[in-house]
């Protein structure tokens, strides 16, 4: 067992956060809304964002390299959204009928990212996903669906199958067991997804080829956050879109998370042609949305003009105008310059970062691209899921990670994708560096119990 000794006391939560955990308690099944939400030992509570900064309930000011998980590419109170968001609110919040600015967006998104020709508005990534997925059985009459090992798309019964293998149920490397995601979830699901394993060009070529008859699609993230934030290799890119093809399956991409990674998302900056879209978090400005989009004759399910469409979809919030007033105004901020800022920002920091790894010598590496990045406490970085499975060990240096910067002003993901926003700068990138910098000198002896 690790040596509670060598594990620091828990980053200072003031007593307002501690107080309001209390209600939450009262009111929520474990305190919080959403399980997604860390707390070491209760959350940490927000009063308010400025900029690249959170500010909690108790006053104190952190640097946010989580961004509400990728979302705010713009960081906090975003000026031009705030304005935006405002003058839409005293026209109105929502209507059931159509505005001019939900066109405005969607022409901007059509026009930068291509294979993009139409667009559905949603709520969330989860619908866009799960939308997305019922328009390509739609459109090819097909049940099911091939996806990655461990990738994260959202919770639809189908998307959350093998999200959380673990090395007891994953099975096969050369057949990856289907598995289940929750108590309850119906067995049958398991027989309509087939699972890939990331950047294993030959085994993708087979199970699509073994299944193709009855796939509707091919689902990809192309750089799977909680797969390893690992990018895509030519071979596997070419061994989807080479094989589905052939076999008239569709390919989606997801970029709910990814979009950020270019002015005109991953899947232009890795090669792949998609049917269809999964879009969301960077494309409302920090207001819930969600969108599905792609080629025009596939996008033709959704058509109502002359009738039922083959796949009806609808919602009382999608395309509402504060959304789309917000994610109007975050994307035309995101022009080609803000890009190379982050990507800038974000190559100096990959690169500081594992110079200083080196030269401590330490047990971890680090993964990411453009915008985003993510540790590892492994010294070679992991090429596919199965190779980010921790130990006990290996948990305690990430959860002592997480607190360490935390402690430290800095909000940092726990295994997990970071991600830097507009309004950072290069003393940003030196703070986390430095902060890093400093762990590694004072938790050496946490690392030596891992062998990375």
């Amino acid at each position: 067992m690790l040596e509670q000794a060598a594990l620091s006391p828990p980053p200072l939560i003031g007593p307002r956060s501690a107080e309001t955990f209390g209600r939450a308690r009262r009111v929520f099944p474990d305190g919080t809304t959403r399980v997604t939400i860390e707390r070491d030992p209760i959350p940490r509570y927000m009063h308010h964002g400025e900029s690249a900064f959170l500010v909690d309930v108790d006053g104190r000011r952190l640097l946010d390299l989580n961004g509400n998980f990728t979302t705010l590419i713009h960081g906090h109170a975003f000026p031009p959204v705030i304005k935006a968001v405002t003058h839409q609110l005293r026209s109105g919040c929502c209507f059931a009928n159509p505005t001019e600015i939900e066109i405005a967006l969607a022409e901007l998104l059509c026009a930068r990212i291509p294979h993009l020709d139409r667009i559905r508005f949603v709520n969330t990534g989860t619908e866009a996903v799960m939308f997305a997925i019922k328009a390509a059985r739609a459109f090819t009459g097909r049940p099911a669906i091939a996806k990655i090992e461990g990738a994260y798309h959202g919770a639809y019964d189908w998307v959350e199958v093998s999200q959380a293998a673990t090395p007891q149920t994953w099975g096969d490397p050369e057949h990856p067991a289907p598995t289940l995601h929750y108590r309850g979830m119906p067995r049958a699901v398991l027989d309509d997804v087939v699972i890939l394993r990331f950047n294993n060009a030959e085994g993708a070529r087979r199970l699509i080829t073994e299944h193709a008859a009855r796939l509707a699609a091919v689902l990809v993230d192309p750089m799977p956050s909680r797969g390893g934030l690992i990018s895509p290799t030519p071979d596997f890119v070419s061994a989807i879109q080479e094989t589905a093809r052939r076999h008239g399956i569709l390919v989606i991409s997801d970029e709910v998370l990814n979009l950020r990674q270019g002015y005109e998302g991953a899947s232009a900056l890795y090669g792949l042609a998609p049917d269809l879209f999964a879009l969301g978090k960077i494309i409302g400005g920090g207001l819930p949305i969600g969108a599905i989009g792609g080629r025009s004759e596939v996008m033709a399910v959704f058509d109502a003009a002359s009738g039922r469409p083959a796949l009806p979809q609808g919602g009382t919030f999608s395309a509402n105008p504060l959304s789309m007033a917000a994610g109007l105004a975050a994307m035309e901020a995101l022009d080609r310059a803000a890009f190379d800022h982050l990507e800038r920002l974000g190559d100096k920091l990959r690169i500081g970062l594992e110079r200083i790894i080196a030269r401590h010598g330490a047990p971890l590496s680090v993964t990411g691209a453009a915008s985003l990045f993510r540790l590892h406490p492994r010294r070679k970085p992991p090429r596919e899921f199965r190779e980010t499975f921790l130990t006990p060990r290996e948990v305690a240096v990430m959860t002592e990670l997480t607190r360490f910067f935390a402690t430290e002003g800095i909000v940092l993901p726990n295994a997990a994708a970071a991600c830097l926003s507009t309004p950072m700068d290069e003393d940003d990138i030196a703070l986390v560096a430095n902060v890093f910098d400093r762990f590694l000198n004072q938790r050496a002896s946490l690392l030596d119990t891992i062998k990375g």
